[in-house]
């Protein structure tokens, strides 16, 4: 659930955090939110991959849209359908986040599982824009096996409509052969409370984290990738790893989605600019957003629904933009948060041609309490 001050204290570590955490303190706080999730692990065939997915709200999100933005940080990346989010400014399908080689795959799995909800698209009304997001596990997985599948993309569909709020985190779903910055990456998560004048509203993100070098984490006040960089490069070399051969030449040349969900009334231009300052979250963990990172960030909000089929002016409440400040601060917190979240729940990891990613907490030192 997100990251565990406790545990962080046990390592000396803490992350400034000016919001309360929701209660899971994953984007799943944010009500009508759901996430499910399919894992594909299998040694024997150095497949480690899967997909992750989101649906945004209850209800039928084509006929009902979100308003929403995306945010090209960095563009190395695949994903599709952010040109018509921009466009438009709405989002009506639920998000997959996958491996790159799975986009098509999982492309067409989200348009069956949009076209069975909804018999008149492409008859009576136009077509659907499927959005989905993706990372390179290629370090750890055959990628080029294109081993997701339709029914693998559709499987954590339906986990996402039936599943609990509480979903798992670090090296499962889409995060299954994440690494960051230098460590096993994945899947993270974390939420906050927002109190804007008499309501309380949530704020949550989900990340597949899969960027940055070894050398440059941070966590707070202590640059921990600096502190544990030789004792990792140390083990990588008894055990004849090749991930960290040459890692000084190493390149930022990962990349990260990052999805923000918020019941926030907020219109499509404020979701870009919260989408944006995603990221100051990402830099604080010690991203530079290389030239080789896709680093692109989806903001959507729950509070106002667009029909399709809308013939007469449409009405949107949204807050002022001076208020906004706080809504940037705790969207940048949770994007720090669910990094860190991502690299704290990973394990260590072995991958195809010998690779082997190891986790954080293999390197952090528990600190003795007086």
């Amino acid at each position: 659930m997100g990251v565990d001050a406790s545990q962080l204290e046990k390592y000396g570590l803490s992350l400034h955090a000016r919001f309360k955490a929701g209660k899971l303190n994953k984007i799943t706080d944010v009500p009508g939110v759901k996430v499910g999730q399919v894992t594909l692990n299998d040694p024997a065939r150095n497949l480690h991959t899967g997909v992750t997915a989101i649906i945004p709200a209850q209800g039928n999100v084509f006929q009902d849209k979100l308003l929403a933005s995306g945010q090209v940080l960095n563009g190395f990346g695949k994903t599709t359908g952010l040109v018509q989010v921009q466009e438009l400014g709405t989002l009506e399908t639920p998000v997959l986040l996958t491996n790159t080689f799975a986009v098509g795959t999982c492309w067409n799995a989200l348009t069956r599982y949009m076209l069975a909800r909804n018999p008149d698209i492409g008859i009576k009304t136009g077509t659907v824009n499927p959005v989905v997001m993706e990372c390179n596990d290629g370090d750890l997985n055959d990628i080029r096996a294109m081993a997701v599948t339709e029914a693998d993309a559709l499987a954590a569909l339906r986990a996402a409509e039936s599943g609990p709020a509480d979903f798992a985190e670090g090296a499962v779903g889409a995060g299954t052969g994440m690494c960051c910055l230098g460590f096993k990456g994945g899947i993270g998560s974390a939420s906050r409370v927002l109190s804007l004048g008499q309501a309380d509203y949530h704020l949550g993100v989900l990340v597949s984290s899969n960027f940055g070098v070894l050398g440059n984490l941070r966590i707070g006040d202590r640059f921990v990738g600096e502190e544990t960089k030789e004792a990792v490069i140390a083990r990588a070399k008894a055990e004849q790893n090749p991930r960290y051969a040459r890692y000084w030449q190493q390149k930022d040349q990962g990349s990260i989605v990052m999805v923000i969900a918020c019941d926030l009334p907020l219109s499509s231009r404020q979701l870009g600019r919260l989408a944006r300052r995603a990221a100051v979250g990402l830099a604080r963990t010690g991203s530079y957003i290389g030239d080789g990172s896709g680093d692109i960030a989806l903001a959507f909000s729950t509070a106002s629904r667009i029909s399709h089929y809308a013939k007469d002016p449409v009405s949107i409440a949204a807050l002022p933009d001076s208020q906004l400040d706080d809504v940037f601060a705790a969207g940048a917190e949770a994007v720090e948060e669910a990094v860190i979240s991502a690299l704290l729940h990973a394990q260590t990891l072995a991958g195809i041609r010998g690779n082997t990613v190891y986790a954080l907490r293999d390197f952090l030192t528990e600190q003795v309490q007086d």
